[in-house]
C-alpha cells in the first residue's frame, strides 16, 4: 500500500504522489487510504506548511478504476470502505496544492478540485465523464463546480462530460496557474515553498476554514466573523513575528502549527 502514494518532504513541503502510472493513476480504495493516511500524518507533523499533490507518469487521476466500478456493479466488492469522505482533503488545515500534470477526469477531477489551490499543464486533458458512465455529479462536485465556474459552465461540462484542456480549465476558474508540462512541478513546489516560508502557518489554517466554510454564509455573518478571528489573530506569537519580520526587513521564523 505505501507505494501507492509516494512521500517527500523538502523545505517544509509534502510532495504526494499518486503512484499507480500504469492505470494513469485510477483510484482504488487502497490509493485512497493511503492518501488520506498521509495526509493526516502531515496535519501533525511540524515539519509540514504545505502539501502538493500529483501524479506518476501521464496522469493526475483518471477517475475510478474501471476493476471497482464493475466490482461495485456485481456486488462482489469486498474491501471495508474507507468512511472518510471525499471531501475530508478540505478539512485538513495546511494548505494542499495540485499539481494536475495529466489526465483529470471523474473522480480525479473532485480531487483536484478538493485541493485549496490547483496548477494545471495547459496540456492535461480535464473530464467530468460522469455522464458519460451511466453515473451523477459524485462528491460534492455538484457543489463545488458551480461555485468555481458559476452554474451555465458547470452545467455544460457535467451534463457533456465533455474533455477539455488544462489550457480551458484555467479560463473556467477551475485552475489557479496554467503551466507547460514540462515546468508545471517546478512552479509548483516554487509557489509550495514561497507559502512554506512567508505565510503563517497559523494564519493559512484560518484562512482555509474561512474560504471553504464561508460559501454558506451571508456577507454579514462571514465579516462579523472574520473580526472575531482578527482579534484572536492579535494574540498570537504568528502576528508578532509577521510584524517584526517586516520591519526589519527579513524572512519571517514563524512556529510551526500544532
Amino acid at each position: 500500500m505505501s507505494d501507492l502514494v509516494l512521500s517527500s518532504v523538502r523545505d517544509g513541503v509534502l510532495t504526494l504522489t499518486f503512484n499507480r502510472p500504469e492505470r494513469l493513476n485510477a483510484w482504488i480504495d487502497p490509493l485512497g487510504r493511503r492518501y488520506f493516511d498521509l495526509l493526516e500524518e502531515a496535519e501533525r507533523d511540524p515539519q509540514v506548511r504545505v502539501v502538493v499533490v500529483t501524479g506518476a507518469g501521464r496522469g493526475f487521476c483518471a477517475g475510478a478504476d474501471f476493476a471497482d466500478l464493475t466490482a461495485l456493479q456485481e456486488g462482489s466488492y469486498d474491501t471495508e470502505p474507507d468512511r472518510r469522505p471525499a471531501t475530508h482533503p478540505t478539512t485538513i488545515r495546511k494548505p494542499l496544492i495540485a499539481a494536475v500534470n495529466g489526465a483529470c477526469a471523474g473522480l480525479g477531477m473532485v480531487h483536484a478540485l478538493m485541493c485549496d489551490v490547483v496548477f494545471t499543464a495547459a496540456e492535461a486533458k480535464w473530464t467530468t465523464a460522469f455522464a458519460r458512465r451511466g453515473l451523477i455529479a459524485e462528491y460534492g462536485l455538484a457543489w463545488v463546480l458551480p461555485r468555481l465556474a458559476g452554474q451555465a459552465r458547470a452545467m455544460e461540462l457535467l451534463l457533456s462530460g465533455r474533455t477539455f484542456t488544462g489550457a480551458e480549465a484555467g479560463e473556467l476558474g477551475l485552475a489557479a496557474r496554467v503551466v507547460p508540462g514540462e515546468h508545471l512541478l517546478a512552479e509548483t513546489l516554487a509557489y509550495a515553498r514561497e507559502l512554506a516560508v512567508h505565510s503563517s502557518p497559523a494564519s493559512m489554517a484560518v484562512i482555509k476554514r474561512q474560504v471553504w466554510g464561508d460559501w454558506e454564509r451571508s456577507l454579514d455573518d462571514s465579516a462579523a466573523e472574520a473580526v472575531r478571528l482578527m482579534m484572536e489573530s492579535f494574540g498570537r506569537a504568528d502576528f508578532a513575528e509577521g510584524v517584526a519580520s517586516f520591519l526589519e526587513r527579513r524572512p519571517p521564523a514563524f512556529p510551526p502549527l500544532f
